[in-house]
């Protein structure tokens, strides 16, 4: 893909993940949508990361299809094509589930599960015209489960599986499908505020280049679930 002045969007831009990642496309030439929940915050994140031409800034709650479909309505109406989706936005709530709340469980299944399926739907026709790339930010909570972790656990399971099957859903249409799933980042997921201290962890930046990596690979080979982890956790 040549990237330059492809079309992004990425759901939860507006720090953490989504953020470090949309200021690295960027960087590559590409044009970032960026979302979140409040526009004050996504406006505040495009206005740091410059280029004004090449950022947009959304508000849209992944929780409510009708908001991701105006989000895609917008990106196409500004840009007039839609080449790659990351969708990123997540939330954790930890705890034994005999004392999990029913509306912790919910929000994770609402945000995690049923956001991605939002972020798709709204924009699958659109990735079919550009014969596009559709990645879900899940997490190797997706493939290993602990305590505490009940209803997270269910969600990128969830993610993981969804996407598996969204793989071999749209790739007839040219569409290339694929999960990332990292270990400790050092974001500000479950509001954490990064430190020293998270030196040790992947950093944003670098979910960011292996997304500019994934995007640079040749179209005929695609890596359909990567995991990735910190180097050395012995460090923390």
């Amino acid at each position: 893909m040549d990237l330059k002045d492809k079309v992004v969007y990425i759901t939860g831009g507006s720090k953490g993940i989504g953020y470090g990642t949309a200021k690295v496309l960027i960087a590559a030439g590409m044009k970032v949508a960026i979302s979140g929940r409040t526009l004050k915050s996504v406006e505040d994140a495009a206005k740091s990361l410059g280029k004004e031409s090449h950022v947009l800034a959304l508000e849209s709650d992944v929780t409510k299809l009708i908001d991701e479909e105006k989000a895609i309505a917008t990106i196409l109406g500004k840009w007039g094509q839609l080449d790659v989706v990351l969708a990123n936005a997540g939330v954790g709530n930890f705890a034994p589930i005999d004392k999990m709340t029913e509306e912790e469980w919910h929000q994770m299944i609402n945000t995690n599960l049923n956001g991605v399926f939002h972020t798709l739907k709204a924009s699958v026709e659109a990735l079919k015209k550009s014969e596009g790339y559709y990645i879900t930010l899940a997490s190797l909570a997706g493939t290993n489960f602990f305590a505490n972790g009940a209803g997270y656990n269910a969600t990128k399971f969830g993610v993981v599986g969804f996407t598996q099957a969204v793989m071999l859903d749209l790739r007839q249409y040219g569409i290339k499908v694929s999960t990332i799933m990292p270990g400790s980042v050092a974001s500000q997921f479950n509001n954490h505020v990064p430190s020293k201290d998270d030196a040790w962890k992947i950093q944003p930046e670098d979910i960011g280049e292996l997304v500019l990596d994934v995007l640079k690979m040749n179209p005929r080979t695609l890596p359909s679930k990567i995991e990735v982890r910190p180097t050395r956790p012995d460090l923390k």
